[in-house]
């Protein structure tokens, strides 16, 4: 087990010596880097905690992908996730509401990084709407199967899947929760949260798009599972709607772009470690429920991200959620793999 995560201990220990330097350069005092390397650990513990739910998805979808995508994703797509979510995608999100360059954005985190956070903040809105719809169509898909064979909450998702009969069901499920979501607000909040939530929906449909033209298989994972290209974009909007709640609620504990970075970086480092090692060891497949208690988190997920638009929900609330659904999941799993060696050893013996 050691071995998948020797890259992420690794990558900790030079994270954290940059927080130290960070935390230096900021305050000239020990205190002070102390302060801020503190921060970069607490950052890094939260979002390795309420990530599973994640890493559980992503070893869904992975273990059906190609070799080849399966390593592209654990490389470039993890590339993309700690430094393009982490570091850029802020930058990007301030440069727009505040109508900067992505070097003026920068010099705003840099020299003033309340009003960075201030405007982070501002976004909070339209993050919200489309992580929340994009996560949402995501869980809904999974459900709304008709094919879906085995159910772990059956009286659930049994009448769940009958209604996967009818084409696109769940696209006007997810229509109806962004519109009642957006009755919570007024004026141009309402209008922001409707736009981003259909542009969430929209994304999940495009590369659902993708995913058939290049000939994905019906029976796949939510999606294109054994389409690399498709997997590989699914992956990549799937981490980032997971990350805003994340990113914005760092800013809880610092404003300083780099100590965000640094913190949520670790915790994305540790994500791809838990990613491997459930490919790995198939544990998804060993465990016949435990993908179903992520899917079933990722649905709590996006519930709290559009209730998030009005009322502020803790990540430790949302994160203790998805761990005792999978936590659930994973022991109902050991259960059904206890019955079912139980009556292997009855037949034989009869």
């Amino acid at each position: 087990m050691l071995r998948h995560f020797t890259g992420s201990i690794i990558f900790t220990v030079v994270a954290l010596a940059l927080g130290a330097f960070v935390g230096w350069e900021y305050t000239g005092t020990i205190e002070g880097m102390l302060s801020i390397l503190w921060i970069c650990a607490v950052l890094a513990v939260l979002e390795t905690s309420l990530s599973f739910d994640n890493a559980a998805v992503n070893a869904t979808v992975l273990k059906d992908m190609d070799p080849l995508w399966q390593r592209r994703f654990l490389t470039w797509g993890i590339a993309i996730a700690v430094f393009g979510m982490r570091i850029v995608f802020p930058i990007v999100i301030v440069a727009i509401a505040a109508s900067l360059g992505p070097w003026g954005a920068l010099m705003l985190a840099i020299n003033e990084p309340d009003r960075y956070a201030q405007i982070m903040g501002e976004a909070h809105t339209g993050l919200m709407g489309f992580g929340g719809a994009f996560l949402g169509m995501v869980g809904l898909k999974y459900f709304f199967d008709a094919d879906k064979e085995i159910h772990w909450i059956r009286v659930i998702e049994g009448p769940l899947a009958k209604f996967g009969r009818l084409q696109a069901f769940e696209i006007g499920v997810m229509i109806l929760a962004i519109w009642g979501t957006s009755t919570l607000l007024a004026g141009e909040e309402r209008l922001t949260f409707l736009t981003a939530g259909l542009f969430g929906l929209l994304t999940f449909i495009a590369v659902e798009m993708i995913g058939d033209v290049l000939g994905a298989p019906e029976e796949t994972t939510g999606m294109a599972a054994k389409s690399g290209l498709a997997s590989f974009l699914y992956l990549e909007v799937l981490d980032a709607s997971f990350s805003f709640d994340g990113v914005i609620g760092a800013f809880a504990l610092s404003t300083n772009l780099f100590v965000i970075a640094i913190g949520l970086g670790i915790g994305a480092m540790f994500v791809r470690s838990m990613t491997i090692y459930l490919v790995h060891q198939g544990t998804m497949s060993q465990y016949r429920f435990l993908e179903h208690g992520a899917f079933y988190a990722i649905l709590v997920l996006a519930a709290i991200m559009f209730l998030n638009v009005e009322y502020h929900i803790p990540e430790v609330v949302t994160g203790l959620i998805g761990a005792v659904l999978i936590g659930l999941a994973f022991f109902s799993s050991l259960r059904w793999n206890r019955a079912e060696l139980r009556r292997d050893r009855a037949g034989v013996q009869a």
